[in-house]
Order: C-alpha cells, then sequence, then structure tokens
C-alpha cells in the first residue's frame, strides 16, 4: 500500500528574519547569549514570526523589529515585578508570542534589567512544571 511521505516542515533560521542585521544583530547575540545561561535546559526555536526560547515550554519570545526587540514574557501580567514599570500588559491584545507581558529591548545598556524579567518568566514557567 502507498503512504504518502509527511510533509517535512519548514525549517527556519536566523537569517529569516530581516531586521536581525547590524546593530538589532548584536543585540540580539548579546541577549541570546544571556538567556541560553538562564539554565543548561534552555534552547533557542526559530520560528515563522518570532524566536522562542524556551526549557518546559516557552518562557520569552523576540520578535525582531527595525528598531528594537519585542520580547514576549510567557507570564500573567500580574505576577510580575517591574519596578521601572516598562512592560505592557497584552493580554488583550493580538500579538506573535505567548504570554501577557510585553517588553521592548533596543540598548545593549538595558539588557541586565530585561534578564531581571525574563528570569522571572523562566521561573514561573519552571515552578509550573
Amino acid at each position: 500500500m502507498y503512504k504518502p511521505k509527511a510533509k517535512q516542515g519548514t525549517i527556519y533560521t536566523l537569517d529569516r528574519y530581516k531586521h536581525l542585521t547590524g546593530d538589532m544583530l548584536d543585540l540580539y547575540h548579546s541577549l541570546k547569549k544571556r538567556i541560553i545561561n538562564i539554565d543548561s535546559s534552555v534552547v533557542e526555536e526559530y520560528k515563522k514570526l518570532y524566536i522562542a526560547f524556551k526549557s518546559t515550554t516557552n518562557f520569552v519570545d523576540i520578535v525582531p523589529q527595525k528598531t528594537r526587540l519585542r520580547l514576549s514574557l510567557n507570564m500573567e501580567f500580574s505576577k510580575l515585578h517591574d519596578p521601572k514599570g516598562i512592560c505592557s500588559n497584552v493580554s488583550e491584545l493580538g500579538r506573535w508570542g505567548n504570554g501577557e507581558v510585553e517588553v521592548g529591548l533596543s540598548n545593549i545598556n538595558e539588557i541586565d534589567y530585561i534578564m531581571e524579567l525574563i528570569q522571572q518568566s523562566f521561573d514561573i514557567q519552571i515552578e509550573g512544571v
């Protein structure tokens, strides 16, 4: 009996994201290095419209934009500790990525604070296991 081959999924690469060039690419690589170092279980996955970082599930998704990296943190906005008040509640908005929290990263000097926010999302995902 003939069994049709399953269609193989499209494989996305970093080259797919047209805004990841120059300074934005450098910023992405700096952020990626920090995210990957959170835990040995963290992996990066290139999706059609965003880049996912996950352990058991996505904890941060990155949408490359022209002048910033838009991050979606996969956590409830009400559980976020954001003393600087730079995050937005996007629970009622349609966005690419997972979670209720959105924050932008446009400058290397913001990475330390952004990593504190990403760490919160990671911790919540790990606690839920």
